[in-house]
């Protein structure tokens, strides 16, 4: 699909309607029926709408015509979208905005051409005149948009209208150029809506259906309808050409912000300079280069011009930029102080970086600074949980990094790890094995001591390990510990990667940063910092529990306790000890479609009896301790079939697997379970292991898009570890469990 089929269908549409108006017998005078929206910009999709509106004097009498003019549109298959309207109503309408950038868009198709001509004329003169006060009200719904669909060139399911990025921003910048206010390039422009054209024709084709979202499995389709090689060449051509939609939106709304600011009066056109320095000066809010400077010689430049525009929210000047780039000749190697000084700075300047990043991206800077950065250009993230593309995570991250410079020693080292620590994705295997050589290839080239190359190589390679740990380990056993200390050496570096973690974290999506997860980091990080300081953890005992009175007459009461903790609620239950008392609670909470983060269960003796404690994290927020009670005792009296009710919801979903961490703790045999998450997961696999004779001590439960990735603490009856058979033995009894 390209521009010529968009032609030829917009003829057609134009013959039709043409037809129609002439069969209703409509006037050829006093009345006109216009094309908008995507019909009157001659942009027709496959599965487009006809928009169209019969518009009339306001002394023309309406006849039968006016009504029968639909007919044989609706006849020929057509999705009309129709009204009519006299000529005094139009132009009322364009105090609406949306309205008024609609009208900049119609176009004649058949009767009174003056009347269509008329009424474009005194649309187009309306929306000069009033452009001052529109232009906020356009812009805060462009705001509205991106808060609501997202940028088209980092969504995971982006939209190619509404996104920002998409096509909606194209007629939005005709519009800024209709104002007079500002200019754009018109060539870069037109081609990227062409572009954009082209791919809503194609999903419209391999969708059968009016769509503007591309879905997961539309990608492989949508490569083959533009004769790309596959889904991932797909995915980057067409998020390269949001973001640079993206690119052109918001330098063009900034300079028409800068346009608004400035008084109408004054009628200065020419730039007012305002040095900064080293040849560069701040002219209409944009960091250019001094209009008497000669030829560009520093190539590091750009970096000091991206620092001061990023660290005063200003645009740095694209043109300037390419003449920055394009001037001078190869970057020496290592990089001058002062060029890794600059390049710190710009990472560390907070949301002003977003914009400048971009700029640098669409001149080829990045490219010649940073070439590792093409293998993670627009490349979509394999996990759901995450919100943008690799790249844009990046520069997200820095963000996030740059309010927690203050709480380490060194925030250059944070920041630049913060850049490079996802470089290793695209490549097929560990990110953060295979991120760490180019990490430090890159903190070597831009002149990093040798020292401080290492911190950022282990800094990247082990960017994972306090979130991973935090969530899927027992805190309270010290070997969890000791997977943080035997990577992590110095508490400097220790500050960095939790510094690193919560930056990374904030930058994937809400669900990454919830303040459970940040309370695990957080005491994680705290009893590591303690280990290096100390040199040792001991191992904590559980504080000594009151036990009710109603358990010790009869063990086979079950008392359940709740208290508000940070994002959900903490749970005890207390009841005399037996095997199998863990799933029962497990599959009550499942039967009560409550999602379990974290359970704890330990034993005590009180007068020579047994009795089972154990401590649940859930995300419910409010919830009848009564009334789970009663549901537990009826799981537990086997009143209600716990299995039976949970399997008959089971999704479909990946093939369970599980392993053994033979090395995870000494006191206890650590069992990793994946599978598709749902509801009574966890029953499911306590029981198994109860069947077994295998009691969990603890588990440690976590998502990552539709799986869940869960760690069980599992001892034997004498509350050691398992033998290796008995293990095993564990394993299977899990996989039958859930296959």
């Amino acid at each position: 699909m390209t521009a010529p089929d968009r032609v030829e269908r917009t003829a057609q549409a134009d013959q039709l309607s043409q037809r129609a108006y002439g069969i209703a017998g409509c006037p050829d005078s006093g009345a006109a029926l216009i094309a908008v929206g995507g019909y009157g910009r001659g942009q027709l999709a496959p599965y487009s709408d006809l928009d169209l509106v019969l518009v009339h004097d306001d002394d023309l009498p309406l006849g039968g015509w006016a009504s029968q003019i639909w007919y044989p549109l609706w006849d020929s298959g057509f999705r009309i979208d129709h009204a009519v309207r006299s000529l005094s109503q139009m132009l009322q309408s364009v105090t609406d905005p949306k309205v008024a950038l609609g009208l900049l868009d119609i176009r004649h198709v058949a009767g009174d051409p003056s009347l269509t001509l008329r009424l474009r004329t005194a649309a187009l003169a309306d929306w000069r005149k009033q452009a001052r006060t529109r232009l906020p009200e356009l812009h805060q719904l462009v705001v509205d948009r991106e808060s609501r669909y997202g940028e088209l060139a980092h969504a995971s399911v982006p939209d190619l209208k509404e996104a920002i990025g998409g096509l909606r921003d194209a007629m939005m910048l005709k519009a800024l150029v209709a104002s007079w206010l500002i200019d754009i390039p018109h060539r870069e422009l037109e081609s990227c809506r062409d572009a954009l054209l082209d791919v809503r024709d194609a999903l419209h084709t391999v969708a059968g259906r009016a769509t503007d979202r591309v879905a997961p499995e539309h990608w492989d389709d949508l490569a083959r309808e533009l004769g790309l090689p596959d889904a991932l060449s797909a995915q980057r051509h067409v998020r390269g050409l949001g973001r640079r939609m993206t690119h052109l939106t918001r330098l063009s709304w900034r300079r028409a912000e800068a346009v608004l600011r400035r008084t109408p009066s004054t009628g200065v056109r020419r730039p007012q300079l305002t040095p900064i320095g080293h040849g560069l000066a701040v002219a209409y809010e944009e960091v250019v280069l001094d209009s008497t400077r000669g030829k560009v010689d520093d190539p590091f430049l750009i970096l000091r011009a991206a620092a001061e525009a990023a660290e005063r929210s200003l645009v740095l000047d694209p043109r300037s930029a390419a003449r920055m780039i394009g001037e001078p000749g190869e970057l020496p190697t290592p990089w001058p102080e002062s060029a890794r000084g600059s390049l710190v700075r710009l990472l560390a300047a907070g949301d002003g970086l977003r914009g400048v990043w971009e700029t640098l991206e669409e001149t080829g800077a990045i490219a010649k600074l940073l070439p590792e950065w093409e293998q993670v250009t627009l490349l979509p993230h394999e996990s759901v949980v995450h919100k943008y593309t690799v790249d844009r995570h990046l520069v997200e991250t820095c963000v996030e990094a740059s309010s927690l410079i203050r709480k380490v020693a060194r925030p250059d080292l944070l920041v630049v790890a913060a850049l490079l620590h996802d470089l290793g994705k695209g490549q097929g295997r560990d990110h953060s094995i295979a991120g760490e050589p180019i990490a430090i290839e890159v903190a070597r080239r831009i002149g990093f001591p040798d020292p401080d190359v290492k911190v950022i190589g282990t800094l990247v390679r082990w960017h994972l390990l306090l979130a991973q740990t935090a969530t899927t380990r027992d805190l309270d056993d010290p070997a969890t510990i000791a997977m943080v200390t035997d990577s992590i050496s110095t508490r400097e570096e220790l500050d960095l990667l939790t510094a690193l973690t919560q930056a990374d974290a904030k930058a994937t999506g809400d669900k990454a940063w919830t303040n459970w997860r940040a309370n695990l980091i957080s005491e994680l990080a705290r009893r590591a910092h303690h280990q290096l300081e100390v040199g040792e953890l001991p191992a904590r005992v559980p504080e000594p529990v009151v036990i009710p009175k109603a358990v010790l007459s009869d063990p086979t009461k079950v008392i359940v306790d709740l208290r508000a903790v940070a994002d959900g609620s903490q749970m005890r239950v207390i009841s005399g000890e037996r095997l199998g008392l863990l799933a029962d609670v497990a599959g009550m909470l499942g039967l009560a479609k409550i999602s379990i983060r974290t359970a704890r269960a330990w034993p005590q003796t009180v007068d020579g009896m047994p009795v089972a404690v154990s401590e649940w994290h859930t995300d419910a927020h409010a919830f009848d301790a009564a009334e789970l009670r009663q549901r537990l005792e009826a799981v537990a009296q086997r009143r209600v079939q716990a299995d039976d009710r949970l399997r008959r919801s089971e999704p479909a979903g990946l093939e369970p697997f599980a392993m053994l961490h033979p090395r995870a703790s000494e006191h206890a045999t650590v069992l990793e379970v994946r599978a598709t998450d749902r509801p009574g997961l966890v029953y499911q696999i306590c029981a198994a292991l109860s069947g077994v004779q295998v009691s969990v001590t603890s588990a440690h439960l976590d998502t990552v898009g539709p799986q869940a990735v869960d760690f069980f603490y599992l001892q034997d009856k004498d509350r050691a570890p398992l033998s290796s058979g008995h293990a095993q033995q564990a394993v299977e009894a899990v996989l039958v469990a859930l296959s």
